[in-house]
């Protein structure tokens, strides 16, 4: 594999040590070898560029410019980005650049719509990826390179309309019955009864769950709003079991590492194995639990304005969704096939 991280005017080329690559790197007029980097250093031009694909061409071929990519992930901190939006926006950039093997600052118009329909076509990458993409590289163009008018004719593909999977209220408590790990049940129990996202639920804190007024503070969640959802006694009651048999000391769900949160992977994978074993065959993750949460509210009568502020929803246009999925009053309505042959439902 070989790798070139251009920095300034020059390219800093590291290689599979061999004879045979050796020869090629020294086939270049102008080169140095740094010892102490243990690469080769080329003046950056799309000659060497071009130069270096070809003599390397079975191999990866990677160009990285890290001072591009690190003044990027400045102004996406400056901008108040969460850490997540930006390792998805450092992500998105770092492949567009492994993609055209080149200086992404210079890519055209129509170079970044080939990329775009290259993943979205051909990739089968969801409409979602797609439009993260796109607002990684418009940030890209338009605030570290100003060069709007390279990414101001590119269109945002449409948000997709797709309703939420949801667990009935049965499946619900079957899955979290073939819980026996305390901490994961814990977790999932708390995620359902107060409508968490996952990132929410990992990042609590013992302070979070204020039990005399039976509530949990979401602090800095989706956002970075802070907002209060509803605590259930059942969650308490095993939260208290939870914290007693394993004592957490900061983060109400501390991972291997007590200093740091729980990993996400291991809440999804506990859930998996949760609903294997309660035998759900829907095609669930842990954030079906949240969308569980707010549907068997609307049925139970909740008023949606208050499931909007549970939920932490800068819209009630996005809470309006539950609605489409809600058993409470498709149930009342009876199929025309039914009054024909007259059978009550």
């Amino acid at each position: 594999m070989i790798q070139a991280k251009r920095i300034d005017d020059q390219l800093f080329v590291r290689i599979n040590y061999c004879e045979e690559n050796i020869k090629k790197m020294l086939s270049f007029k102008v080169r140095k070898w740094d010892k102490e980097k243990k690469c080769w250093i080329i003046p950056y031009s799309e000659e060497n560029i071009s130069r270096l694909k070809e003599l390397f061409k079975k191999d990866d071929f990677r160009i990285r410019n890290s001072k591009l990519i690190n003044k990027f992930e400045e102004e996406l901190k400056l901008k108040g980005y969460t850490q997540k939006t930006r390792k998805n926006y450092i992500g998105h950039i770092q492949r567009i650049a492994v993609y055209f093997n080149k200086d992404i600052s210079l890519l055209s118009t129509d170079e970044i719509k080939g990329y775009l329909l290259e993943v979205m076509d051909k990739q089968n990458k969801s409409l979602t990826y797609g439009s993260q993409a796109i607002s990684a590289i418009k940030f890209l163009y338009n605030t570290i390179l100003d060069r709007n008018e390279v990414i101001e004719k590119i269109p945002r593909p449409k948000k997709e309309k797709k309703l939420p999977n949801v667990l009935s209220k049965e499946e619900v408590k079957k899955i979290f019955d073939s819980i026996e790990n305390r901490k994961h049940r814990a977790i999932l129990l708390l995620i359902y009864s107060s409508g968490l996202r996952i990132g929410e639920a990992i990042r609590l804190k013992l302070e979070d769950i204020d039990s005399s007024r039976m509530l949990v503070h979401v602090y800095q969640g989706k956002g970075r709003k802070d907002r209060y959802s509803v605590l259930s006694k059942v969650a308490l009651d095993e939260l208290r079991g939870y914290v007693k048999k394993y004592r957490p000391d900061n983060w109400l769900f501390p991972g291997e590492d007590e200093d740091k949160f729980i990993n996400e992977r291991s809440v999804q994978r506990a859930f998996e194995k949760a609903c294997y074993r309660a035998g759900i065959t829907k095609k669930v993750t842990v954030h079906t639990l949240r969308h569980s949460f707010a549907t068997h509210l609307l049925e139970g009568g909740t008023d949606l304005r208050y499931i909007q502020e549970l939920l932490g929803h800068a819209s009630c246009k996005t809470t309006e969704i539950y609605t489409h999925v809600t058993q409470k009053d498709l149930r009342n309505i009876q199929s025309p096939l039914d009054r024909f042959y007259h059978i009550n439902t």
